[in-house]
Formats: C-alpha cells, structure tokens, sequence
C-alpha cells in the first residue's frame, strides 16, 4: 500500500526574546522571523490580536524586551520567499545619499517620497532598500522615524549595541533635531514654545492620526521663524519629545499648518499652494547634532534643503 507524506502543519511558536533582539519593533522582529509571509498578513495578525507579548496584546511598534515571550500564530512560510524590490529611485538615494558612515551607524538623507520601512499597502522601504544592498550587513535597523513625505537626517544603526545606545539617548535630550517647515499663514511670533499634550488615534479606515489632548502623552516644540513671506512662513522646529507628527500636529493647533499637509492641513489652503507647484509636505529634517556613542567625539550632520523645496521658496514673495 503506497502512503504518501504530509508536512507537520504549522503550529503556534512561543517565543523568549534575547538580548539580540531587545529594542526591536515587533513588526520588524515578526518580519524577519517570518520570511516569506506578506507584510499585510503580518500587520493583520497582530491588529486582530492573533500575535501576543506576554499574553497581552500589543502594537506594531511595540519595543521588545529581554525576556518579553511572544506568541506567533501558526503560520506558513514560503520556502522560496520573493525577493524585496527596491525602486530605482530609492536605490540611487541609498547608495548617493550617506552624510556620514562608520561601523557602528549611518547618517542618510532620506528622499521625500520613500517610507523608512515596509508595511501595509508597501512591499519596502529605506531599511529593506538597505539591507538588499548591502547583503554582507548582517545587521541594519532604524534609529528613528520619518514620515514618507518627509526628508533629511534619518540615522540608522549597524549593530544592536549601538542601536540601544541610540534609543537611550534618544529617550533623554541626549539627541538633537532641528525641522525646516513652511507654515501657511503669517506667522508673527520670532518663537513659539508649544507645550501641547498628544494623542494617538486610529480612524475608521486604520489610519494613524494624533489629536492634541489632556489624555495624551507630553510633547514640546521649539518654532523659530526664519523668514516671512506673503502668504507663508519660513521656521525652524525643534522638538524636545520624539511623538508620532508631533511637528505637524503642533504647527496646525497653533493655526498655521504646514504647507502641502494632506492629513492635518486645510484643504483649500493646500489647493492654493498646489496650483503655485508644492505637491508634497513642506517638512524636511535640516540637523542632527549628538556625542558618538563610542568615542565622545561631538558630531552634527546637515542635510541641505532639497532643491525642489529651495526653487518653491526662490519664487516666494518675502516681507
């Protein structure tokens, strides 16, 4: 009698997490365990709760812990995943665009346009650009966010030790940025200091979006007007907290959102600065300044303003 084989079908995984992958997002931890499951799969388990951390729910951006046990659902891998493709454009910015480079992390200056890291409705982004150029990296993860349509100083790590020396600095004041924004209006105060609590939301659709609120967590920012023009307002923005468009949200509960903002903006405002060319978020990370977590050295990387943005303020009317 002939029988015939059946693979073991797969089964739940309990999982310890190590000192490895302490600091990790757990969509990235769950990406890179699970090779091969789309991406979407992977967001859908953990919002319908099917993936836990130490029996409780938890969110794609949570940060794991030493010791943290993660449950993941059974599911099938593919044998031969498909390889990440990464878009011309973005591949040219990742190889022409590094500020700065050493063996412990990276300064890149990130194009408008291109999310940091993959996730629904995005097969990838900057890190997995990253990491099918350089295959030989065994380990690349990101410092710190920027939004899509934002550009300018995004810093990533190269090795674990690194990365959480980052974050902690991250976490205290031990990292500064500085934002260059066109606000819409005209913005009178030489600075602005915004104490404004924030808090996070998710529509109907599940998207993100953040509402100043007493319930929500404390967030500061620095505006410093740089120059005025008839109907916007060159600044600086400088947080102090680190929240989810903690720039963007602050700017508009102050009445004068940034330009080119689809999400917190003013839709006829934003059509008047379309039809004069601004087709995307007028929001763009000038500066990081911080001491090298290794040698103590003081380091500052600036990324310049890119040239669409700088012709778009060239034919600006200043006051």
């Amino acid at each position: 009698m002939n029988t015939t084989s059946t693979p073991n079908p797969p089964q739940v995984q309990w999982l310890t997490i190590g000192e490895a992958n302490a600091e990790q997002r757990l969509d990235n931890f769950l990406i890179s365990l699970l090779k091969g499951v789309p991406k979407t799969r992977i967001y859908r388990m953990v919002r319908k709760g099917e993936v836990r951390v130490n029996k409780a729910r938890a969110d794609v951006s949570y940060k794991l812990a030493e010791g943290d046990v993660v449950r993941v659902p059974p599911v099938r891998t593919a044998d031969h995943p498909d390889a990440v493709i990464v878009q011309p454009g973005l591949k040219f910015s990742l190889e022409n665009h590094i500020l700065y480079e050493d063996d412990g992390f990276l300064v890149l200056n990130k194009p408008a346009g291109f999310a940091v890291h993959g996730g629904s409705g995005i097969q990838s982004g900057v890190i997995e650009g990253l990491r099918q150029i350089r295959p030989a990296q065994k380990f690349l993860e990101l410092v710190h966010r920027l939004d899509k349509d934002t550009s300018g100083c995004l810093l990533i790590a190269k090795k674990r030790s690194v990365l959480k020396q980052l974050h902690e600095m991250f976490r205290g004041d031990g990292i500064q940025k500085t934002y260059l924004a066109l606000l819409a209006g005209q913005f009178t105060r030489k600075k602005q200091w915004v104490d404004a609590p924030l808090l996070k939301n998710v529509g109907r659709g599940g998207e993100r979006f953040v509402i100043v609120s007493q319930a929500g967590k404390p967030s500061e920012t620095l505006f410093t007007r740089l120059q005025p023009y008839k109907t916007a307002t060159l600044v600086r923005a400088e947080p102090k907290t680190g929240r989810t468009h903690q720039i963007r949200v602050h700017a508009a509960w102050l009445g004068f959102p940034i330009v080119g903002d689809e999400r917190y903006g003013a839709v006829e405002t934003n059509k008047t600065f379309s039809q004069k060319g601004y087709k995307r978020l007028f929001l763009h990370a000038e500066q990081l300044a911080f001491t090298h977590p290794g040698n103590g050295t003081k380091l500052q990387f600036n990324a310049p303003l890119p040239d669409d943005l700088q012709q778009l303020l060239n034919n600006e009317e200043p006051l």
